[in-house]
């Protein structure tokens, strides 16, 4: 099982009062990888694979350790957890080689934007999904 990883840069203006990441600020983290991961990554060149768009069904963010601004980019990890017909699952983990900072997981659902519907899951992007399928780690 692959995993993608992202190298995320901190910005000075992610903080909140308190001096750490904002909770809301990590939804742009997990944002951020899994656009590479679906629309860059996707397989061929000239694919039309997840370029027709998708849509957040749901995101699961647990929050482990507070995260302090930093020059060093944190490491975003993701992988699928589940593919269904109409919709993956994502995991994500916001680390750094010493300690995890969020574990999260967004439902995807590939989205038709002309006819403004859900679609199936091409058996081109399934392909694609089960290089990275594996089971969510236990939480710590």
């Amino acid at each position: 099982m692959a995993r993608h990883i992202y190298s995320c840069p901190l910005r000075w203006s992610d903080m909140d009062a308190f001096g750490h990441v904002n909770n809301v600020v990590f939804l742009r983290y997990l944002e951020e990888a899994r656009i590479d991961f679906m629309f860059r990554l996707a397989p061929g060149d000239g694919s039309p694979s997840f370029a027709g768009g998708s849509v957040v069904a749901r995101h699961e963010i647990d929050y482990v350790r507070p995260l302090v601004h930093r020059h060093a980019p944190v490491t975003v990890e993701s992988w699928v957890t589940k593919i269904g017909a109409a919709s993956l699952t994502i995991a994500y983990e916001v680390k750094d080689p010493e300690q995890v900072y969020v574990r999260a997981s967004t439902i995807v659902v590939p989205y038709n934007l002309a006819e403004e519907r859900p679609r199936r899951i091409s058996a081109e992007e399934k392909l694609f999904l089960q290089e990275y399928l594996a089971e969510e780690p236990a939480a710590a």
